[in-house]
């Protein structure tokens, strides 16, 4: 699999990173086969969180055998700084990590999120000075995420930034404004750049659900392939984060190992074709 630099981190990403919620509700077995399929695919960066259900316990044991070789990201969702002090411990622990490579600040959605997360931030920023994470970031989901995260690398130092990219939101105008005015924040500063949602179709609505996912995402190999394609294609990204499901896991790996990226007519095609789909946020509640 290719592989990019990640911004001021220096760390040459996989294009794909494997994305942990995958293993939200997984047995050890499940795990290990998904994990290890993962790695064999050539994927070096690991994405996981807190609140990825089973993830971190089942991620633990499997680490310490590749743990030279791999960029391990954690983040946390709570504000106040001791919370975030005992997240970030408590996920050193469960995952047999002396440090992180990575730790964000994780979905922070809009503006007013930006400013509850400020003695969260100061608590992260303190753990890189002491050693506990190698760099600094933050992830966030909704129409609102990039102008929150402009805003965010203006006023604090930050290392990397995690939001989503997909054709059906290039197709929002508003959107692609938002996006493309972060992706220049972060070229400007040398911030790495992660996407996600690269294979989301719509909300499940009234469907049964099919996929491990919150929104219904795209199955076939050639709809994967094309929001893997898409999102690799945009200029200023750097690698995205496979979805949390492992079936459309497997379909994302192969679009990354197959990647070649789109040109111009190909990626201005890209969100015509599902601009007819409604957008998969806001997240749904619960």
């Amino acid at each position: 699999m290719q592989t990019r630099r990640l911004g001021r981190t220096g760390h040459q990403s996989s294009l794909a990173v494997f994305g942990a919620a995958a293993l939200w509700d997984s047995g050890p077995e499940t795990a290990a086969e998904v994990f290890g399929a993962a790695l064999r695919a050539g994927v070096n960066h690991l994405d996981v969180a807190p609140r990825y259900g089973r993830a971190q316990e089942l991620l633990g044991p499997l680490i310490p055998a590749v743990r030279e070789q791999l960029f391990v990201a954690c983040k946390t969702q709570r504000r106040d700084p001791d919370g975030v002090r005992a997240h970030l411990e408590e996920s050193l622990r469960v995952l047999q990590c002396d440090r992180f490579d990575l730790y964000q600040m994780h979905a922070v959605t809009d503006l007013a999120e930006l400013d509850a997360r400020a003695g969260a931030v100061e608590a992260i920023l303190r753990a890189r000075d002491e050693g506990l994470c190698r760099f600094v970031g933050i992830t966030g989901h909704d129409l609102t995420a990039p102008a929150a995260h402009t805003e965010a690398l203006r006023r604090y130092d930050l290392d990397t930034v995690m939001f989503p990219v997909n054709p059906r939101l290039w197709a929002d105008a508003t959107y692609r404004r938002d996006a493309e005015a972060l992706l220049e924040e972060a070229a400007g500063r040398d911030v790495g750049v992660m996407v996600i949602k690269a294979a989301a179709a719509r909300p499940w609505g009234d469907r049964p659900h099919t996929a491990g996912t919150w929104y219904e995402p795209y199955t076939t190999q050639d709809e994967v392939e094309r929001g893997v394609r898409f999102a690799l294609s945009i200029p200023g990204v750097h690698a995205f984060c496979t979805p949390g499901d492992t079936a459309v896991l497997a379909k994302a790996l192969e679009a990354a190992e197959n990647f070649t990226p789109m040109d111009d007519a190909a990626r201005a095609g890209a969100p015509v074709e599902v601009d007819f789909e409604p957008h998969i946020f806001p997240m749904p509640a619960g």
